[in-house]
């Protein structure tokens, strides 16, 4: 009887053991337990938020500057743009690819096409001379002015396109929700920082001059991000994220004449919803 009890107690130890080891092989198995290696591309949109900003304005016969101008985004909303290949860049939109470096780092490039419109009709301080031949000409000390579509329309619409190289950390905060399977589903915690170039296309009227609307590259720009992702049967995942960040362009154009020229800086925040994919090649 003795020996008998201590082979089943010996049969159950060894079939512990192997059941423990093969959970930990099936763990260890699961596509989402290990990101090193892997590819994801997303596409999303945005809404954003930009501080107030000092434009200067330059040309051969102006130079002045207009106090904490107010601009604002062109949302689009929720729309068939976003999906349709011949209208894609319409809508402000965000698009992603990137490289997992390890199983908590990656590195990817991306386009954050975000747009930006001066309020119209806004009165803000100007100082300066213009000396254009215009109604407009005079000398301005913080002289309070009308942002009159006759004086003045500015905008990047298509768009204010920060083109930038994102540096993330990515978590897996899955058993913060009691999940087991992550194959199935998965959530993720991710920051990370950017850092790229401006390359808008503005629309601006001065002045009564012919109407400009060009890309050029105008400066560079910096960002920090957070988000929650979540990952559904291994490839396929939604991403919220919020991004903080500075632009600082001094080399706008502004007209058909390169003699005239626009810069200015300011701070953007972003709320961006995206969905795409992550895969092994």
């Amino acid at each position: 009887m003795k020996r008998y009890f201590l082979h089943s107690a010996f049969l159950f130890i060894i079939f512990s053991i192997n059941a423990t080891a093969q959970e930990q092989i099936k763990i260890q198995d699961k596509y989402t337990a290990h990101n090193k290696g892997k590819f994801f591309v997303s596409w999303g949109g945005n809404r954003d938020s930009y501080t107030k900003s000092d434009v200067t304005f330059r040309g051969k016969d102006y130079n002045f500057t207009i106090d904490n101008m107010v601009a604002h985004d062109k949302p689009k909303g929720w729309h068939v743009d976003y999906i349709n290949p011949a209208r894609m860049t319409i809508p402000q939109t965000n698009f992603r690819m990137g490289y997992f470096i390890n199983d908590h780092y990656s590195i990817a490039i991306g386009v954050d096409h975000m747009k930006y419109v001066m309020t119209q009709e806004q009165t803000a301080n100007l100082t300066g001379t213009i000396a254009a031949n215009t109604p407009y000409d005079g000398v301005y000390n913080n002289t309070p002015t009308v942002m009159t579509e006759a004086f003045l329309m500015y905008e990047h619409t298509d768009g204010l396109n920060y083109v930038n190289t994102e540096f993330s950390r990515h978590d897996d905060i899955s058993s913060l929700f009691k999940i087991g399977n992550t194959d199935k589903i998965q959530v993720n915690l991710t920051e990370g920082v950017g850092v790229g170039l401006l390359y808008p296309k503005t629309n601006t009227t001065l002045l009564g001059k012919p109407r400009h609307d060009d890309f050029h590259v105008s400066g560079y720009g910096t960002s920090l991000k957070a988000g929650l992702n979540i990952t559904f049967l291994k490839h396929f995942y939604v991403q919220g994220e919020l991004k903080g960040g500075y632009i600082n362009m001094q080399d706008i154009r502004t007209t058909q004449s390169t003699e005239d020229s626009a810069s200015q800086d300011f701070f953007f925040f972003q709320r961006i919803i995206a969905f795409g994919g992550i895969f092994k090649i």
